[in-house]
């Protein structure tokens, strides 16, 4: 493909109100001296989009105007602007899908994730990749081996929500951890836990089928926490991770964290919270969240490629634009895990 070979127009899922899903002809996204344009291969599923689905908003963002959803993604480099080497156009990349200010605070401390005039990826006002083509800083565009496939490059990007979360709550080789939920992001940070040296990892869910895949995945134990209570099961664990958004699981998480410990909270859940204060203060454990990543693309292909975490296998569902609202609904299925939307008609 050639510049000259570029549409002008392009094929996107935009969402447009509540559960309501419009494919559209659009623009093709202008791309400045330091971008690239990609054309998208696979697009991941994440559960700030089917919020954003199912209830207009997510992690206090609004959707206020029609918007693409989307932003774990992947795909080809088929333009360049004018600062960008063309060597790079036919580079299959992952797409790290944020643009920084670049100057502010935050940014020069390099905590650029916390920007606070982030353009992030199907975050209000901006639009993401349910669609054929996007643009990106070139150095958002991350190469990927050829070893690696098109899904499993879109799923670099829950992994790094994993490694900044591993990074946060201190895992090292030898440490205990457990971690609430066992849908995507649960699972995803079982396995980079286990990558990261933990030797004991325990995740609880109410399911039992996630609660087994868990175990195929890095847990080295599950729990139904209907029938056992953490706070009070004596698991002592150097970290605590909710990847549930439930606040009962944080609560009780929060808990089983032995002294100095940290807790970590991952999933999307009420924007208000009760927490066991006492025990946080005479345990002086800490809480933090964790807000995207910084630098973590690197670490994700290494791990990926290395086989220290495996990402195709969590792939159970695949659709094409028309049926993205199919996608977005496929979590309902505690069979599901990971859906996989591609920009191009009748699927991949």
């Amino acid at each position: 493909m050639t510049v000259t070979d570029i549409p002008l127009q392009m094929t996107a899922s935009v969402l447009t109100g509540a559960k309501a899903l419009k494919v559209e002809q659009v623009p093709v996204p202008a791309y400045a001296s330091d971008e690239v344009l990609i054309k998208i291969s696979a697009v991941g599923v994440c559960g700030s989009d089917t919020h954003y689905y199912r209830h207009g908003e997510a992690g206090g963002f609004v959707v206020k105007e029609p918007m693409i959803l989307g932003h774990e993604c992947s795909g080809v480099i088929v333009a360049v602007g004018s600062d960008v080497p063309e060597s790079r156009i036919g580079e299959r990349v992952a797409i790290e899908p944020q643009r920084n200010c670049r100057r502010c605070r935050e940014c020069m401390a390099g905590r650029y994730n916390l920007c606070p005039y982030m353009e992030f990826y199907a975050t209000p006002p901006i639009d993401g990749s349910f669609a054929e083509y996007a643009v990106i800083r070139t150095e958002f565009a991350h190469k990927v081996p050829d070893s690696m496939s098109d899904e499993a490059a879109a799923l670099l990007e829950p992994l790094s929500v994993a490694i900044t979360t591993m990074r946060k709550a201190g895992i090292v080789p030898g440490s205990s951890i457990l971690i609430a939920g066992a849908g995507p992001i649960g699972i995803i940070c079982a396995q980079t836990a286990k990558a990261f040296g933990a030797a004991e990892i325990i995740v609880t869910d109410l399911v039992p089928e996630r609660r087994e895949r868990a175990l195929r995945y890095g847990a080295t134990r599950v729990i139904d926490p209907v029938e056992t209570d953490v706070a009070t099961a004596g698991l002592d664990v150097n970290a605590f991770v909710d990847a549930s958004g439930a606040a009962r699981a944080v609560y009780s998480g929060i808990q089983a964290v032995r002294p100095a410990g940290t807790a970590v909270l991952v999933g999307l859940g009420s924007s208000e919270m009760v927490l066991p204060v006492e025990h946080i203060q005479n345990r002086e454990v800490s809480v933090t969240g964790i807000f995207r990543y910084t630098d973590t693309w690197p670490a994700a292909i290494h791990l990926v490629s290395t086989g220290q975490i495996e990402l195709d296998s969590l792939v159970t569902g695949k659709f094409d634009l028309d049926h993205a609202g199919e996608a977005l609904e496929s979590d309902l299925n505690p069979e599901s895990l990971k859906s996989i939307v591609y920009p191009r008609a009748g699927g991949k």
